[in-house]
């Protein structure tokens, strides 16, 4: 049997051969892992299947080919045991589902619902046939044409075994067309070394699949063309985030949104869209496409974004403030969506349950919340979004929903999201759930004064997901002590510093770092003295006392400001170098700048060329920063003025 490609696995792996099987598990269940060229698989149900079984599968009564087939299935042994109640192999059909649109025509695939079929001419399955006692799983592709008629593709069949071994049945036959049938070169050098990573690590993920809510062929249509259609947003973005990142993020949870919604419309015979409102919207960008695809909605923030004047009138956006109360609740609404909202997070399932029975939720928690302030661990062996997610559940399970889990398929390491379309408990039973709710809201009331930060500011100075807060309010409410942040939002990355203290600091920490001899942990001895090094710990024992208290108040302190001034250092693993830019690799590994161009305009001086003792140990026509005035040209783009620049 023709073997393409081999790799060994780790010698004496201990997860061995699990391991192999959680990772053929990953390419067979999940192969847009890998190729991302797909979106995903749909399968049929796992079934025993004998000789026989096969050849009706194939299609294939009696042939060569079905003689072929059972050869390579039966590789490693000479015959096949068949016993009466007893089937060889198991096997299951994947539907390929590739993203975008791949037939070549786009008449007649969405209907009223938003909810997209894709149909591919020719269809391309693939049959899958694990067998456990040789410890290998083949692929055996079948093809189906217009009319029906289902064919087996013999040059594309391949198995994967125990020793991670890539075998095709004719591998001069083999066709690829880059998207279901890869090219063999892409197997040997991508698909293998995965399989070996996920065989040796066997980890368990302790969240659901992506999109396992959701049919998957509906999810990849929709997010081709909701991208397609909003994609220019990442042109003419006006706030200081990452448009690539929160464009396409708001996309791909409108799109999961669409289709739920669309699925939910299907099952309870509703004719009319899902009307909605987004507590904490932030940038607004998801409640503009859920109304632009026919959702009646809102979104409340507490804080208007420069964006929201791009979106026109039809894109309803208040800024508001919400506090948990009998005046923000929403009766009339189907859905509350809570985006990343921060400190409402744990509030939205309450919120949904108190509005009205038939109101549901849907909910992607982020920074850490209780009700009444930052959500403190119980769990410690538990990973801390974990813990937080189970939170969350909790929170629903009691408001009295019964609660789904989903991840979804974000640019984000916190996609999990959950969803409560239905109730535990009948009307009748409201009041006695109502005071579950409330006695569990009182029970995590521990102190009546809190401080709410975000816990996730990026260097920005913003929260890198939507604002929910509102004003303090003095309303007696059953959100009381409840303390939501500020209208006006507060940067704290050390960006706001006075000017002279920031120079400061730097010159400080730099010259003890200068000053550090080999003998004393320093680096290397060279013509160009590069310095010691320090722990933060250490560099904070050399700043006065009046200087620290003014780091505290910043997100990230010390460390922070280090790291804002990437120029003069280098932070590696809770310790403080003076940067060499001479080493072009480590210099520029943490700052993501490409190399300087001949004739690249230099706004900013260069430190070393005016305080280190040596001078910049790069030529002025090599360095990033302007070497003197001369080299010195002013940008044509207008500079953000900070607050204490003239401080």
């Amino acid at each position: 049997m023709p073997k393409v490609s081999d790799i060994k696995l780790p010698a004496g792996c201990r997860t061995l051969p699990g391991g192999f099987w959680s990772a053929v598990d990953v390419w067979t269940h999940k192969p847009h892992v890998v190729n991302k060229r797909l979106c995903g698989v749909k399968e049929t149900e796992r079934t025993d299947v004998d000789a026989e079984d096969l050849r009706l599968l194939l299609h294939d009564p009696v042939s060569d080919l079905s003689h072929d087939v059972l050869s390579f299935l039966t590789c490693r042994t000479s015959t096949v045991h068949t016993h009466q109640d007893h089937k060889p192999w198991s096997s299951t059909v994947r539907t390929f589902i590739p993203k975008g649109n791949t037939s070549g025509t786009e008449d007649g695939l969405m209907n009223e619902n938003l909810c997209v079929f894709l149909v591919i001419t020719p269809q391309t399955f693939c049959l899958s046939h694990v067998d456990i006692a040789r410890q290998q799983v083949s692929f055996l592709p079948l093809e189906e044409d217009a009319e029906g008629r289902v064919s087996l593709k013999k040059g594309n069949i391949y198995q994967i075994q125990l020793s991670l071994e890539l075998h095709v049945l004719t591998p001069d036959a083999w066709f690829s067309d880059g998207v279901a049938y890869p090219k063999l070169p892409w197997l040997s050098s991508n698909l293998l070394p995965k399989l070996v990573r996920w065989a040796a690590e066997c980890k368990s993920s302790e969240f659901k699949s992506t999109l396992s809510l959701l049919p998957v062929e509906k999810y990849g249509l929709v997010y081709q063309q909701l991208k397609d259609k909003y994609k220019a947003m990442v042109k003419v973005w006006p706030e200081v985030t990452d448009p690539e990142k929160f464009v396409y993020e708001d996309v791909a949870i409108a799109t999961y949104l669409l289709v739920l919604w669309a699925e939910e419309r299907d099952e309870k015979g509703l004719t009319g869209r899902q009307s909605f409102v987004d507590l904490g919207c932030g940038n607004g960008l998801l409640v503009h496409i859920l109304t632009n695809e026919g959702h009646p909605g809102k979104g409340i923030d507490v804080r208007r974004r420069k964006i929201w004047d791009m979106y026109g009138p039809q894109t309803v956006l208040e800024e508001k403030a919400i506090t948990p109360s009998d005046s923000c609740l929403f009766p009339g609404t189907d859905w509350l969506i809570g985006n990343h909202s921060d400190e409402l997070t744990p509030w939205i399932p309450v919120i949904a349950a108190r509005s009205s029975y038939s109101c549901r939720y849907f909910v992607l928690p982020c920074c850490f919340f209780d009700f009444y302030g930052k959500y403190q661990r119980r769990q410690c062996k538990k990973p801390q979004y974990k813990e937080y997610i189970d939170f969350i559940t909790e929170v629903s399970q009691v408001s009295g929903f019964n609660t789904e889990e989903d991840c979804l398929r974000i640019p984000s390491t916190k996609r999990v999201c959950l969803v409560g379309k239905f109730r535990c408990y009948p009307l009748s039973d409201e009041a006695e759930a109502e005071r579950r709710r409330a006695h569990y809201i009182q029970s995590r009331q521990t102190t009546p004064e809190f401080t709410v930060q975000c816990s996730d500011i990026g260097n920005d100075g913003h929260c890198r997901h939507g604002t929910a807060g509102s004003d303090r309010t003095t309303e007696s409410s059953w959100g009381a002590g409840f303390q939501p942040r500020d209208r006006t939002e507060i940067v704290r990355n050390c960006a706001a510093l006075p000017r002279a203290l920031v120079d400061g600091v730097v010159l400080q920490v730099a010259n003890a770092l200068l000053g550090l001899a080999v003998d004393d942990g320093g680096g290397p001895s060279s013509d160009w003295n590069g310095g010691g090094s320090l722990s933060v710990s250490e560099v904070a024992g050399l700043l006065e006392k009046k200087t620290l208290q003014l780091l505290k108040k910043e997100c990230g302190g010390l460390q922070t400001l280090l790291k804002n001034n990437h120029q003069v250092f280098r932070v590696e693993g809770g310790r403080v170098y003076v940067r060499d830019w001479r080493d072009r690799k480590s210099s520029r590994a943490d700052t993501k700048r490409k190399p300087v161009a001949p004739g690249a305009l230099k706004t900013r001086p260069c430190w070393f060329h005016e305080h280190h003792p040596q001078g910049c140990p790069l030529q002025a026509e090599h360095c990033d920063f302007a070497h003197g005035p001369d080299d010195l040209r002013p940008s044509t783009r207008p500079l953000k003025k900070l607050k204490n620049d003239a401080v």
